[in-house]
């Protein structure tokens, strides 16, 4: 995948056009990804299978938490990957512009 020029001014290997918000990803890195929000659907569509089952309050929480866990793992994963890459690359060339997107990204995740 060929590298455009970044806002920040130079290539950087891991953000595609910043301009754009394109983030290159390894094939790997894309399906272990697409792997966790796949099982992620599959909790969440198994929700809503006990809810259209009527099934016990309480068995239905306990799925919603598990599934917001697994959600909020991946959020984990995706922001270290952010992190030690886009925001890593960035820094080493002078840039701290990056860290604005950082600092908004944790406000909202917060």
């Amino acid at each position: 995948m060929e590298n455009k020029e970044s806002v920040f001014g130079h290539d950087c290997p891991h953000c595609i056009g910043v301009c754009d918000r394109i983030t290159a990803r390894s094939q790997e890195d894309r399906k272990a990804l697409s792997n966790r929000l796949n099982r992620i659907v599959g909790q969440i569509n198994g929700i809503n299978r006990m809810l259209q089952e009527n099934t016990y309050p309480p068995k239905i929480l306990v799925q919603v938490s598990a599934a917001s866990a697994a959600l909020n793992s991946f959020s984990k994963e995706l922001f270290k990957d952010f992190v030690s890459s886009c925001v890593a690359e960035h820094l080493k060339t002078g840039d701290t512009e990056v860290l604005d997107d950082m600092t908004e990204t944790l406000k909202k995740m917060l």
